[in-house]
């Protein structure tokens, strides 16, 4: 069992709870959020929800976690048995292929990204930036090993291909902290911008 399943079951309040969660951190930001409006949203005591996260810091964290697990797996699948080029403007597009809570935890994810720097005293919230910190690299190096693929295939020009894939995926992250689901532009518009700005980036 995973920190993405434990405590979950039937009658389990675990998914209830980060649901409430993700719409009070992205909606209203992590520190304005008092952890009882979480346990409000959910109907729950409190101190219910110390069964399940260990404090406000601990569901942050699996959130995060939850997020780069998707945003990972999402890569995964646009990218598998393709060639390079097309795998890149899948991986784009995939990108953006979202839904209004998931914009909403990878708001969040972008707001506090610096928290994966610093080690927790919990263990379970040292267990959860762990794990988010080991899926950030793999993220990295998965898409630093399709340029590099493409490089080699001569799909690309040849540069660092490390260096490159920071570079567009600091671009495509930098969305989610100002765009607002159901906002003045559309995301299909926002897509077509930024992916062809991060083509531009690899292909030039």
């Amino acid at each position: 069992m995973t920190i993405m399943d434990s405590d979950a079951g039937p009658r389990s309040k675990r998914a209830a709870i980060l649901a409430a969660a993700v719409g009070c951190f992205g909606e209203f930001g992590y520190e304005a959020t008092k952890w009882s409006t979480v346990a409000d949203r959910v109907g729950i005591g409190q101190t219910a929800l110390y069964h399940y996260f260990e404090s406000k810091a601990h569901c942050l964290l699996t959130i995060m976690h939850a997020e780069l697990h998707r945003s990972h797996e999402r890569f995964l699948e646009a990218t598998a048995g393709v060639d390079p080029a097309d795998g890149l403007r899948a991986a784009l597009a995939g990108a953006f292929d979202v839904t209004e809570r998931e914009v909403l935890q990878m708001r969040i994810l972008q707001n506090h990204i610096d928290l994966l720097e610093i080690p927790r005293a919990s263990a379970r919230e040292e267990e959860s930036r762990q794990a988010a910190r080991a899926l950030v690299h793999d993220i990295e190096m998965a898409w630093t090993g399709l340029l590099d693929r493409g490089m080699a295939a001569g799909a690309f020009p040849a540069r660092d291909p490390h260096t490159l894939a920071q570079a567009v995926l600091g671009l495509l992250v930098s969305v989610w902290r100002w765009y607002r689901w159901g906002g003045r532009l559309d995301l299909a518009a926002v897509r077509d911008f930024y992916a062809g700005c991060a083509l531009r980036m690899v292909l030039s």
